[in-house]
């Protein structure tokens, strides 16, 4: 969700600030704007509802340039998407801000301003911070201390970059509880909420940690007071390699993402199997004694990636006898919970900064875990700094909202997870091998399943004039029928739930008709008699089925509409029947023509509550 980016240069900043709002578009917004000192340094400020591409034509139209400034792509979280609403926003002609995050407290602070004086022209909670910081700024004369101060009044989380009419040269950033990083340059620095904004112009990085405050110009970055040695020290070079923002030969991102889950997964398993069995050191220097003493799990993560932690609920419990609870972050945080002695606490996030997630950690370091475990796409952020242990999931570059290849790689390393814990309990050595082997066959099956989408796509006629459907699983597919009904959801926006198989009696049955599509996720396990019996109460109700079944048990139906997926060990299937999920959900909103990467109303991470 909402992206900042900002520059101190001594070369036109607008250009920069356009494409690092056009590399921040996946993460999803509603409206765009910029602010830059023009050649009388005075801000100027530009804003337009949509897409970024209409505020880059306004600004050539304007000819708006200048070579400090700071932009942003807004979420709506507090009024509706509207010019007035969008970012930056100003006090008068001496401040603009731009802001992530959800003030909680912005309504009493706004009745002050008032009181004060301040006429408030948004909806926002954003508002409240530039009038705050014009304010403190006037009482002791210093841009630093002000907006340190205006900071000190606010409650809740968020990320700023704010400019003041009488300090042209210089940017204030500052986080706390929403990512923000500082890139340097040469001659000019940046600030963003995301590195990927910031790739065409640097490729070193200074994360910053909680609560820290930073002044940024072209000459200088000051962090408290650091000096540049002590802030040089803290820089983190990125990998070019990491900047894959390109469709090539796909027509969208999801399209592409979904192709790359052959390579995500070899990615994912290099460096920590061999061909027998899972390397605990993988997980960190201490990851030995944390997984020999550990007696349960408790998983906590929200949308997608809380489908991976029920998935890994039925492995801890199958594979390792170990108890799993998992719960969606935003219901966990507010709960208050019994632990077992020597539990693991384990979070799931592709981005490293779901707000929900991250306060769930934070909640438990006075809460008697035996440790805290990460799974994460991203490297620096806060969720790695935070956690006691963390395994990256490689999966690359996700741009499109919906996530493909970072579940998948999500499941691959819950698995090899739940194998080190495993071995540490009651998985033997032959079991673990056993495991570990079918898994390094899940690319070349994902690539078999790839190959079926022609076919998958020809299935997806039948849901385009649908209004409703049913996805249904049982065991460790109950959860992949779950995400396939998000998938579908997401973005080709028809009502979509995922069920489990069994309880089609106890309710959902009463939906079923010859309108209602009803997916069926129906591998060789040792429920599939079961689930057998219950695709047979949906025929029997008219329904019109679509089974997605082992190519070994379903050659001869000729009653449902029928993908034959590739047999594989019952362990990794749940990763492999994912694919098709995906394939049918991207071709269903294709041919509704929706917004497939930037479905309305969505974010790729999520950083509010």
């Amino acid at each position: 969700m909402c992206g900042i980016v900002g520059a101190a240069t001594h070369r036109a900043a607008g250009g920069i600030l356009i494409e690092g709002l056009q590399r921040l578009e996946y993460r999803g917004y509603d409206s765009a704007g910029l602010a830059l000192f023009d050649t009388e340094n005075e801000i100027r400020r530009l804003r337009r509802v949509g897409k970024v591409a209409e505020l880059k034509q306004a600004r050539q139209q304007a000819q708006l340039n200048g070579n400090v400034g700071i932009a942003h792509t807004r979420w709506a979280t507090h009024g509706k998407p509207t010019e007035s609403n969008a970012h930056p926003h100003a006090s008068g002609d001496q401040v603009a801000v731009v802001h992530n995050g959800i003030i909680e407290n912005h309504e009493i602070l706004k009745r002050e301003l008032i009181q004060l004086g301040y006429d408030f022209e948004s909806d926002t909670d954003t508002e409240v911070i530039a009038h705050m910081i014009h304010h403190e700024v006037s009482r002791c004369g210093d841009f630093r201390a002000g907006v340190t101060q205006a900071l000190e009044k606010l409650d809740g989380a968020y990320a700023i970059a704010a400019i003041h009419r009488d300090f042209p040269d210089n940017i204030i950033a500052a986080r706390v509880g929403s990512p923000l990083v500082i890139g340097l340059g040469i001659g000019e620095n940046f600030v963003a909420s995301d590195p990927q904004a910031l790739r065409p112009v640097t490729d070193r990085f200074i994360f910053l940690e909680e609560g820290e405050v930073v002044e940024v110009s072209a000459e200088e970055v000051s962090i408290f007071g650091l000096n540049r040695e002590s802030v040089d020290s803290r820089a983190v070079r990125l990998d070019r390699g990491a900047d894959a923002v390109d469709k090539g030969e796909y027509r969208h991102f999801m399209l592409k993402e979904i192709h790359e889950q052959p390579e995500a997964i070899r990615a994912t398993l290099e460096g920590r199997v061999t061909d027998s069995q899972v390397l605990v050191n993988a997980f960190g220097v201490d990851a030995g004694d944390i997984f020999c003493n550990t007696r349960a799990i408790q998983i906590v993560a929200c949308g997608s990636s809380y489908y991976t932690g029920l998935v890994a609920q039925y492995w801890f419990g199958q594979l390792a006898g170990i108890p799993c609870s998992v719960e969606i972050a935003s219901e966990f945080r507010y709960r208050r919970v019994a632990n077992i002695e020597g539990t693991l606490l384990i979070t799931i996030s592709q981005s490293g900064e779901t707000a929900d997630t991250l306060a769930a950690l934070r909640d438990a370091v006075d809460k008697d875990y035996l440790a805290s475990l990460c799974l994460c796409n991203v490297a620096n952020s806060s969720l790695v700094r935070e956690s006691d242990l963390s395994l990256m999931i490689k999966a690359g570059p996700e741009i499109c909202v919906a996530s493909t290849k970072a579940f998948t790689t999500q499941l691959a390393d819950l698995l090899m997870l739940v194998l080190a814990i495993g071995k540490q309990a009651r998985l033997s050595a032959e079991e673990e091998k056993d495991i570990v082997q079918a898994l390094g066959t899940v690319p070349d099956l994902i690539s078999r399943v790839l190959g079926a989408e022609d076919q998958i796509a020809e299935l997806a006629e039948l849901f385009v004039e649908k209004q409703h459907a049913l996805f249904l699983g049982r065991g460790t597919h109950y959860p992949v029928a779950m995400e396939g009904a998000l998938k579908l959801k997401e973005i080709s926006y028809i009502h979509a739930e995922g069920y489990p198989a069994g309880e089609l009696k106890h309710g959902p049955l009463a939906l079923v008709d010859d309108s209602m599509p009803v997916v069926a996720v129906a591998p060789s396990h040792e429920l599939f008699d079961k689930v057998r019996s219950n695709l047979e109460e949906v025929r029997a109700r008219g329904g019109q089925l679509i089974v997605f079944g082992d190519e070994n048990q379903f050659a001869e139906d000729k009653e449902s509409e029928l993908i034959l997926m590739p047999a594989c060990h019952p362990v990794v299937s749940p990763i492999i029947y994912t694919v098709p999920m995906q394939l049918l959900a991207y071709h269903v909103a294709v041919l509704k023509g929706t917004d497939v990467d930037q479905p309305r109303n969505l974010a790729k991470s999520v950083t509010v509550e």
